[in-house]
């Protein structure tokens, strides 16, 4: 069974209020990238398909596959617009494979564990994701900030990254989407509740596998990883 780890490395990162994408900022004087794809690298998983801005693709190939030899990633392929259109390029470069891990290039702190269970689990199920229970307690809120409930926290479970489907089932949900015009979609889990029939599955990651957005969680992030 082929698997095929898509990172995705295309995002702006706005909140970040830096001129640089965050996934190219710096810990230990090595790009966010570097980590994410390090974790893949020394993985299972047999090839690798990063997923940048057209323009930025030159430098991914330069300055990260060929600096730090990456043998794994089998291309540097240009993403769309929004994050959907970038999965679904990165499908289209994957074609072949069994199972895809779809992952965010700016969550640096995966594992080759949760990787390798991830793959278990989608294995088993068709569909799964990486989560972890909620800590805090959850409102939903109204547009002028009033709560108007309190949702059951031992039900709610924040979603990271990968998510890993069957090739063919997260390909048929793609399909879907597009022939739907579909444009209210935040993740690919999202998408295969959305247009098949299949569950997905949400297995234990790690409270340590954060997505970098701000200032802060990069000073989170190098602690964690400075410390492995």
């Amino acid at each position: 069974m082929k698997t095929t780890a898509i990172i995705l490395a295309g995002g702006k990162g706005k909140r970040m209020g830096s001129d640089i994408p965050k996934q190219y900022l710096e810990i230990g004087n090595k790009p966010v990238l570097y980590y994410s794809v390090k974790a893949f690298e020394e993985s299972c998983v047999d090839e690798i398909i990063i997923v940048a801005a057209g323009t930025d693709i030159p430098m991914v190939k330069e300055d990260i596959v060929e600096r730090y030899g990456f043998s794994k990633v089998k291309n540097v392929v240009a993403g769309g617009i929004e994050r959907y259109d970038s999965v679904y390029q990165g499908l289209l470069a994957a074609d072949g494979a069994d199972y895809v891990l779809i992952h965010d290039g700016a969550r640096p702190c995966v594992t080759a564990d949760i990787i390798e269970r991830s793959i278990r689990a989608a294995k088993k199920y068709k569909a799964c994701a990486a989560g972890m229970p909620v800590k805090d307690t959850i409102k939903t809120v109204d547009k002028n900030g009033f709560a108007l409930n309190t949702p059951d926290r031992r039900m709610l479970w924040a979603i990271q990254t990968p998510q890993t489907f069957s090739y063919e089932l997260i390909m048929e949900a793609h399909n879907a989407r597009i022939k739907a015009r579909d444009k209210d979609v935040t993740d690919d889990a999202m998408l295969v509740e959305r247009y098949t029939k299949t569950p997905v599955y949400i297995f234990e990651g790690s409270y340590d596998n954060i997505k970098i957005t701000t200032g802060d969680d990069m000073e989170i992030a190098a602690l964690k990883l400075i410390s492995r």
